[in-house]
Protein backbone atom coordinates (compact mmCIF):
# COMPACT_ATOMS: atom_id res chain seq x y z
CA UNK A 1 0.00 0.00 0.00
CA UNK A 2 0.98 3.46 -0.57
CA UNK A 3 -1.33 5.23 1.58
CA UNK A 4 -4.38 4.43 3.88
CA UNK A 5 -7.05 6.92 5.77
CA UNK A 6 -10.04 5.69 8.15
CA UNK A 7 -12.81 7.83 9.51
CA UNK A 8 -15.39 6.19 12.39
CA UNK A 9 -18.11 7.80 13.64
CA UNK A 10 -21.56 7.72 14.94
CA UNK A 11 -23.01 7.96 18.52
CA UNK A 12 -20.02 5.81 19.77
CA UNK A 13 -17.46 8.08 19.41
CA UNK A 14 -15.17 9.58 16.16
CA UNK A 15 -11.93 9.33 15.04
CA UNK A 16 -9.80 10.02 12.03
CA UNK A 17 -6.14 9.00 11.20
CA UNK A 18 -3.77 8.66 8.00
CA UNK A 19 -0.95 6.99 6.93
CA UNK A 20 1.61 6.97 3.67
CA UNK A 21 1.80 9.39 0.91
CA UNK A 22 -0.64 11.16 -1.72
CA UNK A 23 2.09 11.55 -4.02
CA UNK A 24 5.56 9.42 -4.15
CA UNK A 25 6.92 11.71 -6.20
CA UNK A 26 6.37 15.05 -3.46
CA UNK A 27 6.03 12.69 -0.77
CA UNK A 28 3.32 14.90 0.47
CA UNK A 29 1.15 13.04 3.54
CA UNK A 30 -2.49 12.07 2.69
CA UNK A 31 -4.70 14.93 4.05
CA UNK A 32 -8.79 14.18 4.91
CA UNK A 33 -9.89 16.36 1.93
CA UNK A 34 -8.22 14.66 -0.33
CA UNK A 35 -10.48 12.72 -3.18
CA UNK A 36 -9.93 9.53 -4.47
CA UNK A 37 -11.86 6.52 -6.68
CA UNK A 38 -14.38 5.20 -4.47
CA UNK A 39 -15.33 2.07 -7.24
CA UNK A 40 -18.19 0.05 -6.60
CA UNK A 41 -19.96 2.46 -3.76
CA UNK A 42 -20.93 4.48 -6.79
CA UNK A 43 -23.72 1.24 -6.80
CA UNK A 44 -25.38 2.86 -3.72
CA UNK A 45 -25.22 6.14 -5.04
CA UNK A 46 -27.23 4.65 -8.32
CA UNK A 47 -29.54 2.58 -6.05
CA UNK A 48 -30.83 5.44 -4.20
CA UNK A 49 -31.39 7.37 -7.19
CA UNK A 50 -33.58 4.28 -8.66
CA UNK A 51 -35.42 3.34 -5.34
CA UNK A 52 -35.96 7.68 -5.15
CA UNK A 53 -37.62 7.22 -8.61
CA UNK A 54 -39.58 4.30 -7.25
CA UNK A 55 -40.64 6.43 -4.54
CA UNK A 56 -41.74 8.79 -7.05
CA UNK A 57 -44.26 6.25 -8.77
CA UNK A 58 -41.88 6.60 -11.61
CA UNK A 59 -39.86 3.06 -11.46
CA UNK A 60 -41.84 0.25 -9.90
CA UNK A 61 -39.44 -2.43 -8.94
CA UNK A 62 -41.14 -5.63 -9.71
CA UNK A 63 -41.17 -4.88 -13.47
CA UNK A 64 -38.91 -5.94 -15.75
CA UNK A 65 -36.11 -3.96 -17.32
CA UNK A 66 -36.62 -4.83 -20.85
CA UNK A 67 -40.31 -2.87 -20.18
CA UNK A 68 -38.05 0.66 -19.97
CA UNK A 69 -35.17 -0.72 -21.54
CA UNK A 70 -36.50 -2.65 -24.70
CA UNK A 71 -33.43 -2.94 -26.51
CA UNK A 72 -30.56 -3.39 -24.24
CA UNK A 73 -30.49 -7.02 -22.96
CA UNK A 74 -30.45 -10.06 -25.65
CA UNK A 75 -34.06 -10.99 -26.53
CA UNK A 76 -33.70 -14.71 -25.26
CA UNK A 77 -33.17 -13.72 -21.81
CA UNK A 78 -35.89 -14.07 -19.26
CA UNK A 79 -37.65 -11.00 -17.85
CA UNK A 80 -35.34 -9.46 -15.27
CA UNK A 81 -36.75 -7.14 -13.09
CA UNK A 82 -35.37 -3.98 -11.46
CA UNK A 83 -35.15 -5.27 -8.19
CA UNK A 84 -33.57 -8.08 -9.37
CA UNK A 85 -30.59 -5.66 -10.90
CA UNK A 86 -29.97 -4.07 -7.39
CA UNK A 87 -29.94 -7.07 -5.87
CA UNK A 88 -27.63 -9.19 -7.84
CA UNK A 89 -29.95 -12.00 -8.44
CA UNK A 90 -30.33 -10.99 -12.48
CA UNK A 91 -28.95 -14.27 -13.44
CA UNK A 92 -27.16 -12.37 -16.14
CA UNK A 93 -24.11 -14.25 -17.11
CA UNK A 94 -20.93 -13.36 -17.52
CA UNK A 95 -19.53 -10.73 -19.80
CA UNK A 96 -17.58 -11.62 -22.91
CA UNK A 97 -15.06 -9.43 -25.17
CA UNK A 98 -13.23 -7.93 -22.76
CA UNK A 99 -9.33 -7.13 -23.31
CA UNK A 100 -6.93 -9.05 -22.07
CA UNK A 101 -5.77 -7.10 -18.62
CA UNK A 102 -4.38 -9.97 -17.25
CA UNK A 103 -0.67 -7.94 -16.18
CA UNK A 104 -0.12 -4.79 -15.09
CA UNK A 105 1.30 -3.69 -18.34
CA UNK A 106 -2.07 -4.75 -20.36
CA UNK A 107 -3.76 -2.61 -17.55
CA UNK A 108 -1.29 0.56 -18.80
CA UNK A 109 -1.98 -0.06 -22.15
CA UNK A 110 -5.96 -0.46 -21.92
CA UNK A 111 -6.13 2.46 -19.05
CA UNK A 112 -7.24 4.98 -21.93
CA UNK A 113 -9.92 2.25 -23.42
CA UNK A 114 -13.07 4.37 -24.32
CA UNK A 115 -16.38 2.30 -24.18
CA UNK A 116 -19.80 3.34 -25.13
CA UNK A 117 -23.20 1.86 -23.96
CA UNK A 118 -23.41 0.01 -26.57
CA UNK A 119 -20.64 -1.94 -26.76
CA UNK A 120 -20.73 -2.36 -23.04
CA UNK A 121 -23.77 -4.12 -23.82
CA UNK A 122 -22.50 -5.90 -26.05
CA UNK A 123 -20.24 -7.56 -23.94
CA UNK A 124 -23.27 -9.89 -22.85
CA UNK A 125 -23.98 -12.50 -25.02
CA UNK A 126 -26.97 -13.95 -26.56
CA UNK A 127 -27.44 -16.70 -23.80
CA UNK A 128 -27.74 -18.63 -21.59
CA UNK A 129 -28.22 -17.10 -18.32
CA UNK A 130 -26.53 -18.23 -15.26
CA UNK A 131 -29.53 -19.07 -13.63
CA UNK A 132 -33.29 -18.16 -13.64
CA UNK A 133 -33.83 -14.33 -11.96
CA UNK A 134 -34.57 -14.16 -8.48
CA UNK A 135 -33.30 -18.04 -8.08
CA UNK A 136 -29.98 -17.10 -6.47
CA UNK A 137 -27.13 -13.92 -5.74
CA UNK A 138 -23.88 -13.33 -7.91
CA UNK A 139 -22.64 -10.16 -8.00
CA UNK A 140 -22.85 -8.71 -11.20
CA UNK A 141 -21.38 -4.75 -12.61
CA UNK A 142 -23.69 -5.18 -15.62
CA UNK A 143 -26.71 -4.97 -12.94
CA UNK A 144 -25.60 -1.55 -11.96
CA UNK A 145 -25.12 -0.54 -16.21
CA UNK A 146 -28.36 -1.36 -16.77
CA UNK A 147 -29.18 0.38 -13.23
CA UNK A 148 -27.92 3.79 -14.98
CA UNK A 149 -29.23 3.46 -17.69
CA UNK A 150 -32.80 3.18 -16.30
CA UNK A 151 -31.95 6.68 -14.65
CA UNK A 152 -31.38 7.64 -17.49
CA UNK A 153 -34.18 6.67 -19.58
CA UNK A 154 -36.73 7.79 -16.63
CA UNK A 155 -34.90 11.48 -16.08
CA UNK A 156 -33.68 12.40 -19.33
CA UNK A 157 -30.14 13.10 -18.23
CA UNK A 158 -27.18 11.53 -17.74
CA UNK A 159 -26.83 9.97 -14.32
CA UNK A 160 -24.15 11.55 -13.14
CA UNK A 161 -26.34 14.64 -13.39
CA UNK A 162 -29.13 13.05 -11.84
CA UNK A 163 -27.24 12.01 -8.82
CA UNK A 164 -25.48 15.36 -8.48
CA UNK A 165 -28.87 17.25 -8.53
CA UNK A 166 -30.60 14.25 -6.24
CA UNK A 167 -27.93 13.47 -4.09
CA UNK A 168 -24.44 15.64 -4.04
CA UNK A 169 -25.64 19.24 -4.50
CA UNK A 170 -28.85 18.94 -1.45
CA UNK A 171 -26.44 17.37 0.62
CA UNK A 172 -23.49 19.54 0.36
CA UNK A 173 -20.98 17.22 -1.26
CA UNK A 174 -18.97 19.30 -2.98
CA UNK A 175 -15.98 17.38 -3.03
CA UNK A 176 -17.82 13.97 -4.74
CA UNK A 177 -18.23 13.46 -8.82
CA UNK A 178 -18.87 11.58 -11.17
CA UNK A 179 -16.32 11.99 -13.80
CA UNK A 180 -18.39 11.26 -16.96
CA UNK A 181 -15.63 11.81 -19.47
CA UNK A 182 -12.31 13.41 -17.38
CA UNK A 183 -10.44 10.23 -16.74
CA UNK A 184 -8.12 12.58 -13.86
CA UNK A 185 -9.20 13.49 -10.43
CA UNK A 186 -9.51 17.24 -9.97
CA UNK A 187 -8.49 18.94 -7.09
CA UNK A 188 -6.57 17.79 -4.16
CA UNK A 189 -6.23 13.82 -4.31
CA UNK A 190 -4.18 11.14 -3.45
CA UNK A 191 -2.52 8.68 -6.13
CA UNK A 192 -2.97 5.30 -7.53
CA UNK A 193 0.18 3.40 -8.08
CA UNK A 194 0.53 -0.16 -10.00
CA UNK A 195 3.61 -1.99 -9.62
CA UNK A 196 4.88 -3.32 -12.66
CA UNK A 197 6.49 -6.74 -13.48
CA UNK A 198 9.67 -5.57 -12.85
CA UNK A 199 9.24 -4.49 -9.46
CA UNK A 200 8.76 -0.39 -10.37
CA UNK A 201 5.80 1.36 -9.66
CA UNK A 202 3.46 3.86 -12.29
CA UNK A 203 1.07 6.14 -11.75
CA UNK A 204 -2.45 5.13 -12.75
CA UNK A 205 -4.12 7.86 -11.05
CA UNK A 206 -5.58 8.52 -15.08
CA UNK A 207 -7.80 5.87 -15.70
CA UNK A 208 -10.79 6.45 -18.61
CA UNK A 209 -14.15 6.10 -16.27
CA UNK A 210 -16.39 4.50 -19.57
CA UNK A 211 -15.74 0.97 -18.24
CA UNK A 212 -16.99 1.61 -14.75
CA UNK A 213 -20.59 3.14 -16.68
CA UNK A 214 -22.49 3.17 -13.80
CA UNK A 215 -20.75 0.78 -11.35
CA UNK A 216 -17.78 1.94 -10.54
CA UNK A 217 -16.26 5.60 -11.53
CA UNK A 218 -17.52 8.26 -8.97
CA UNK A 219 -14.83 9.97 -7.30
CA UNK A 220 -14.91 11.41 -2.92
CA UNK A 221 -13.36 11.61 0.05
CA UNK A 222 -14.32 10.14 3.53
CA UNK A 223 -16.07 13.12 4.53
CA UNK A 224 -18.44 13.30 2.07
CA UNK A 225 -19.07 9.55 1.90
CA UNK A 226 -19.43 9.58 5.83
CA UNK A 227 -21.95 12.59 5.06
CA UNK A 228 -24.22 10.67 2.25
CA UNK A 229 -24.56 7.31 4.50
CA UNK A 230 -25.88 9.51 7.39
CA UNK A 231 -28.33 11.05 5.87
CA UNK A 232 -29.63 7.80 3.77
CA UNK A 233 -29.71 5.68 7.01
CA UNK A 234 -31.29 8.64 9.01
CA UNK A 235 -33.78 8.22 6.13
CA UNK A 236 -33.29 11.66 4.75
CA UNK A 237 -33.56 10.24 0.83
CA UNK A 238 -35.78 8.00 1.13
CA UNK A 239 -39.53 6.77 2.42
CA UNK A 240 -38.98 4.14 5.54
CA UNK A 241 -40.62 1.42 3.28
CA UNK A 242 -38.37 2.02 0.89
CA UNK A 243 -34.89 2.78 2.63
CA UNK A 244 -35.93 -0.81 4.75
CA UNK A 245 -35.48 -2.95 1.17
CA UNK A 246 -31.79 -1.40 1.36
CA UNK A 247 -31.44 -3.64 4.58
CA UNK A 248 -33.69 -6.51 3.26
CA UNK A 249 -31.91 -9.40 1.90
CA UNK A 250 -33.80 -11.97 -1.09
CA UNK A 251 -35.71 -14.56 1.03
CA UNK A 252 -34.57 -17.93 0.36
CA UNK A 253 -31.60 -17.44 -1.88
CA UNK A 254 -28.16 -18.23 -1.90
CA UNK A 255 -24.92 -17.05 -3.60
CA UNK A 256 -23.77 -19.40 -6.26
CA UNK A 257 -21.41 -20.57 -4.03
CA UNK A 258 -23.62 -21.55 -1.42
CA UNK A 259 -22.69 -19.51 1.68
CA UNK A 260 -25.47 -16.85 2.61
CA UNK A 261 -27.06 -13.81 0.44
CA UNK A 262 -25.33 -10.68 1.13
CA UNK A 263 -26.42 -8.05 -1.13
CA UNK A 264 -29.97 -6.46 -0.18
CA UNK A 265 -31.57 -4.10 -2.99
CA UNK A 266 -28.33 -1.78 -3.17
CA UNK A 267 -26.32 -2.65 -0.31
CA UNK A 268 -24.20 -5.37 0.88
CA UNK A 269 -23.76 -6.50 4.72
CA UNK A 270 -21.34 -8.18 6.68
CA UNK A 271 -20.57 -8.94 10.50
CA UNK A 272 -17.23 -8.36 12.08
CA UNK A 273 -16.72 -8.97 15.82
CA UNK A 274 -20.34 -9.19 16.60
CA UNK A 275 -21.07 -6.03 15.06
CA UNK A 276 -23.38 -6.08 12.01
CA UNK A 277 -23.00 -3.38 9.38
CA UNK A 278 -24.60 -2.23 5.99
CA UNK A 279 -23.22 -0.03 2.85
CA UNK A 280 -20.36 -1.25 -0.16
CA UNK A 281 -16.71 -1.99 -0.86
CA UNK A 282 -15.18 -0.61 -4.04
CA UNK A 283 -11.95 -0.87 -6.11
CA UNK A 284 -9.89 0.11 -8.99
CA UNK A 285 -7.08 -0.08 -10.38
CA UNK A 286 -4.45 1.16 -7.51
CA UNK A 287 -7.45 2.26 -5.23
CA UNK A 288 -9.84 0.13 -2.81
CA UNK A 289 -12.07 1.41 0.18
CA UNK A 290 -15.52 1.20 1.58
CA UNK A 291 -18.96 2.85 3.37
CA UNK A 292 -20.26 1.11 6.05
CA UNK A 293 -22.42 2.07 9.28
CA UNK A 294 -24.26 -0.11 11.77
CA UNK A 295 -28.69 0.69 10.66
CA UNK A 296 -28.75 2.78 14.08
CA UNK A 297 -25.64 4.49 13.48
CA UNK A 298 -23.81 3.77 16.60
CA UNK A 299 -20.48 3.21 13.82
CA UNK A 300 -19.81 4.44 10.77
CA UNK A 301 -16.70 3.08 8.96
CA UNK A 302 -15.47 5.24 5.85
CA UNK A 303 -11.92 3.85 4.53
CA UNK A 304 -9.33 4.27 1.65
CA UNK A 305 -6.52 2.31 0.93
CA UNK A 306 -3.91 2.72 -2.23
CA UNK A 307 -3.02 -1.07 -2.80
CA UNK A 308 -0.07 -1.56 -5.36
CA UNK A 309 -1.49 -4.73 -6.57
CA UNK A 310 -5.23 -6.45 -7.34
CA UNK A 311 -4.98 -9.55 -5.37
CA UNK A 312 -5.92 -10.81 -1.92
CA UNK A 313 -4.18 -8.49 -0.08
CA UNK A 314 -6.90 -6.10 -0.81
CA UNK A 315 -8.85 -8.26 1.05
CA UNK A 316 -6.55 -8.60 4.09
CA UNK A 317 -5.96 -4.88 4.40
CA UNK A 318 -10.34 -4.28 4.51
CA UNK A 319 -10.34 -6.56 7.04
CA UNK A 320 -7.54 -5.53 9.49
CA UNK A 321 -9.53 -2.24 9.21
CA UNK A 322 -12.60 -3.47 10.18
CA UNK A 323 -11.18 -5.25 12.72
CA UNK A 324 -9.64 -2.82 14.15
CA UNK A 325 -12.88 -0.90 13.69
CA UNK A 326 -14.93 -3.50 15.86
CA UNK A 327 -12.77 -4.61 18.42
CA UNK A 328 -13.80 -4.28 21.65
CA UNK A 329 -11.40 -2.14 24.04
CA UNK A 330 -8.92 -4.08 25.46
CA UNK A 331 -9.01 -7.04 23.06
CA UNK A 332 -6.33 -8.31 21.51
CA UNK A 333 -4.90 -7.52 17.62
Amino acid sequence: MTAAQVRISGSAGSWYGASGVADLRSGRKVRPDDRFRVGSVTKVFVATVVLQLVAEGRVDLDTPIQHYLPDALPASYAPVTVEQLLNHTSGLPAEVGWPDMSTPEAVFEHRFDRWTREQRLATLPPGPMKFEPGERQEYRGINYVLAALLVEKVTGRHFGEAIGARLLRPLGLRHTSVPVDDPGIRGPHVHGYLEMSDGTLRDITAFDPSASFGQGEMISTTGDLTRFITALFSGRLLPPRLLDRMFTLPEGVRMTDGSPARYSTGLQTATVNGVTFWGKTGERYGYAGGMFAMRDQQRRLVYAFNPTHRDDTQTEMTLRIADAATRAPGAAG
